[in-house]
């Protein structure tokens, strides 16, 4: 039995509720890094091989890597962006946990992030980083796996050599192995149910408030499907910006026409996820992720590209997409659709997936689909899961949530009352340290307003004694002067 252990943030056949999707940060922030490991996790699950997944934090310790090696074979890591800033201390932490590792350690579609011109020189703060992971992975394994065009370049840049470093997608696109879904296809009108993604880092790229708000406005039935934690929390939690009058063109609070309409959905499973996806005619936005899922249900969809993380995907899976920078706000997404055009993509399909195939035969790993049954056994042992559906907009009813967030104001406002505390007697404690200060202050003030009385005194005397010798040795230095002039006339 092969034992792979898998960084992922859950494994797939974990049935975990929304609240502990969002207290224990099971999707690493953003939903779309379950849909590639899980779709690794599948693809790994091969004949006489157990994969386990290692959870998205990573613990670098001496104990945990011991225990890695002592009952494991090997570490896969799938990865995304990971070469960017915000991933730094994240980078540095795998590189610490691997360098003291004695199994293969594969890393899966790697990407380093940059503007869509291909610039990395941002990315220079982090370069000796960058280098010092890859070499712990190549110590470790045959090749590197990474997302595209750009990263290998990258990585070229960084000294590692051509042939160590293979171009193979992300594996979030290889669910189905080398089989890829028809594409569904159908006029769009205003009854047509529309998906639509938003990242709010593709702000200052272009106006992606504007497009969705066109969106909203000409098609009644579009969902906005959200990504991240914060957008999770949002949903649970609520705000208090309707109350406030708060405003802002992003979809980020309960003010939002979107939100207040109910119109946003947070997918936690991307099983559930897809199969939710499958009930659209057409998916678009910037959120890389959101499109495969859309892709993969066999609903066309369009990204907006606005960087390079996205951008060398699209390249590389001839992924219909449009440039988001000078997108007009009022675009119509029927224009995106009926631009669309989905044959490179399912004809250059297989071969991309042999590139896989042979990527992980290189580093001695077998996959389902080649070696097994086609993920046959996965696909049946997800579907007899009651997976969580997505997460919708909370209305203020007992959603069976109720006790969680009862428990966790509690626990916020009883860790609020230790921080306060702790801060009343690390006051209190200044306070005593102030008083004591001030004391030995007027105690010095006090010292020195008496050395300076005794100076002032010590100074009468000085001037004094400096007058009685003046006053004795005067004349008798007049005698001795007149006394000396007198033998110098003479």
């Amino acid at each position: 039995m092969k034992r792979i252990l898998i960084r992922s943030g859950k494994s797939p056949f974990r049935v975990a509720t929304p609240t502990e999707f969002i207290h224990q940060d099971l999707i690493g922030t953003n939903t779309g890094n379950l849909l590639f490991s899980d779709s690794a996790h599948k693809m790994l699950s091969a004949p006489d091989t157990e994969v386990t997944s290692n959870g998205i934090r990573t613990d670098p310790s001496a104990r945990r890597a011991a225990e890695i090696n002592e009952r494991y074979d090997v570490f896969v890591v799938p990865l995304a962006n990971a070469f960017r800033p915000s991933f730094h201390a994240s980078l540095d932490r795998l590189s610490t946990l691997i360098e003291q590792l004695t199994i293969p350690v594969v890393v899966f579609g790697v990407g380093a992030q940059a503007p869509d011109d291909y610039d990395t020189g941002w990315l220079k703060p982090m370069e000796d980083s960058a280098k010092r992971f890859v070499s712990a992975v190549l110590e470790r394994s045959a090749s590197i796996g990474v997302r595209g065009e750009l990263t290998a370049a990258y990585l070229r840049d960084l000294g590692f050599p051509a042939d160590r470093i293979d171009i193979i997608g992300c594996p979030s696109m290889f669910l189905y192995g080398g089989t890829f879904p028809e594409i569904r296809r159908a006029e769009l009108t205003g009854d047509s149910r529309i998906a639509l993604s938003l990242s709010p880092d593709a702000v200052p790229v272009g106006d992606v408030s504007g497009l969705a708000r066109t969106a909203w406005e000409r098609y009644p039935h579009l969902t906005y499907y959200a990504q991240n934690l914060t957008d999770a929390e949002l949903l649970l939690w609520g705000d208090t910006t309707p109350e406030s009058g708060y405003e802002d063109p992003f979809p980020l609070q309960l003010s939002h026409a979107l939100l207040r309409e109910n119109k946003v959905r947070m997918p936690l499973d991307p099983a559930t996820w897809i199969d939710e996806l499958r009930g659209y005619d057409f998916a678009y936005g910037t959120r890389l992720h959101g499109t495969i899922a859309a892709l993969l249900a066999g609903t066309p969809a369009v990204l907006l590209s606005h960087d390079s993380r996205t951008l060398e995907l699209c390249r590389y899976f001839d992924l219909p997409y449009r440039d988001l920078t000078g997108l007009p706000a009022d675009t119509d997404p029927r224009e995106l659709y009926e631009g669309a055009d989905f044959s490179a993509l399912r004809k250059g399909h297989g071969e991309r997936f042999e590139r896989v195939v042979a990527f992980l035969d290189r580093n001695g790993l077998q996959n389902t689909y080649t070696h097994g049954d086609g993920g046959a056994a996965f696909d049946a042992r997800l579907a007899t899961l009651d997976l969580p559906a997505s997460l919708p907009v909370w209305d203020g009813s007992d959603d069976g949530h109720m006790r969680y967030r009862v428990a966790r104001l509690r626990e916020r406002l009883a860790s609020a009352d230790a921080r306060l505390d702790q801060r009343a007697k690390e006051n209190r404690e200044l306070r005593a340290k102030l008083s004591a200060a001030e004391r030995r202050a007027t105690e010095t003030a006090h010292r020195l307003d008496t050395t300076r009385e005794q100076l002032a005194a010590l100074e009468r005397r000085i001037n004094g004694i400096e007058k009685r010798a003046l006053v004795r040795l005067g004349p008798a230095l007049r005698r001795r002067a007149r006394k000396l002039l007198g033998r110098r006339r003479a």
